[in-house]
């Protein structure tokens, strides 16, 4: 007997330190608190927050995440979270925003020059897409940029496009407002790190399904590798491509993945939020802050498997939010603003759309991009 409790006891000891050593930092838990709280009251909480039915299975072990947070993006019922409200450096995630906000205002088939001046003040150590000056690039092109090679080129040109970054980061503010993503400040449009820049699973979710009802954000985050327009050869001035590939590592391994978008930064570590769709039923996730960063796709692959294997045997903890804002954003037309460098059509007009389209050139023999975090 004496042997039996001792050995309860050191379990229940190792069960509570493991437990503790997965607990955000006094920083972390204190601005959460201070999230308010939007999708419900347990949502406010620290913590995990799940409510299980008997029978239901029990959430996946050894998630590092310090904070993580599945939904159903149909209803928007919260499954299960863990600190969903902690205010945390989001990296690339935040390009959801982005492109949520500015997507949809741009035709994808203007083309656009890019100025010198469009490429300065970018983050050192920036993962790029390889935009070069002086070069012509289609709407769409800079696109998946932005979503498969994480370019914060691409956001800056893009940003350009929209009238300058202040501007596009002051856009993104508002939208997060009308998205009621309050954990949420923008300092920059790419995601880089910058003092005060942060926001929360519970947000990054949000902009995840707020950016998926647009048909081209879901087209260009699902997309696995594309062909992106190259340098113009000296000798044959043609203009050649690269080939770029999705460096979200669980897209066309996790079945049913639909997106979204990764990212990784010192401050922020590995952050991912992902969607998938099985049996009709689509899920969200987000998982920010992993111990290294494979287990960002890990901690997320196993909180999906535990989401459509419970999604009927626990009770909703939390809600997420709807748009405040009076209508959907407006469908891109061809008179969306192509910026200052929109490359003039056939009669020297300078507009964006089906005017002028840069030219077919046959691919380079250059190996796919290399997934970057």
């Amino acid at each position: 007997m004496l042997i039996a409790r001792h050995l309860a006891y050191r379990c229940a000891v190792a069960t509570t330190a493991a437990l503790l050593s997965t607990l955000p930092t006094a920083s972390a838990a204190s601005a959460g608190a201070a999230a308010g709280a939007v999708g419900g009251e347990r949502l406010a909480g620290p913590g995990v927050q799940v409510a299980p039915r008997t029978g239901a299975p029990a959430l996946p072990g050894g998630l590092t995440g310090r904070s993580w947070l599945v939904a159903d993006g149909t209803t928007g019922a919260v499954l299960a979270s863990y600190n969903a409200h902690d205010r945390l450096p989001p990296a690339s995630t935040l390009k959801m925003l982005f492109a949520d906000t500015v997507l949809p205002k741009l035709d994808r088939e203007a083309v656009h020059r890019v100025a010198p001046e469009e490429l300065a003040g970018m983050g050192q150590g920036s993962s790029l897409v390889g935009i070069k000056e002086d070069l012509d690039y289609k709407v769409e092109d800079l696109w998946r940029g932005v979503f498969l090679s994480s370019g914060n080129d691409a956001v800056h040109v893009l940003a350009a496009m929209n009238g300058g970054v202040d501007r596009t980061v002051a856009e993104m503010q508002s939208r997060a407002e009308a998205l009621q993503a309050r954990d949420t400040h923008v300092v920059t449009p790419d995601g880089y790190d910058q003092d005060g820049q942060v926001s929360s699973a519970y947000d990054l979710t949000l902009f995840a399904r707020a950016g998926l009802r647009n048909a081209d954000f879901r087209a260009y985050c699902s997309t696995r590798d594309a062909q992106f327009p190259g340098a113009v050869d000296r000798t044959t001035g043609q203009r050649g491509s690269f080939g770029i590939a999705n460096t979200d590592r669980l897209l066309g391994t996790y079945p049913g993945l639909i997106g979204v978008k990764n990212g990784y930064t010192t401050n922020a570590g590995s952050t991912f939020t992902g969607a998938a769709e099985r049996d009709g039923r689509t899920l969200l996730v987000t998982v920010m802050h992993t111990s290294t960063y494979q287990k960002v796709y890990d901690e997320a692959a196993a909180l999906l498997d535990w989401g459509f294997a419970a999604a009927d045997q626990v009770d909703p903890v939390g809600q997420l939010a709807e748009d405040t804002a009076a209508e959907s954003p407006a469908p891109a037309t061809p008179s969306a603003d192509p910026g200052p460098n929109a490359v003039p059509d056939a009669v020297g007009s300078t507009g964006p759309g089906p005017h002028r389209t840069v030219p077919a050139a046959p691919p380079q023999a250059t190996p796919a991009a290399v997934p970057r975090p």
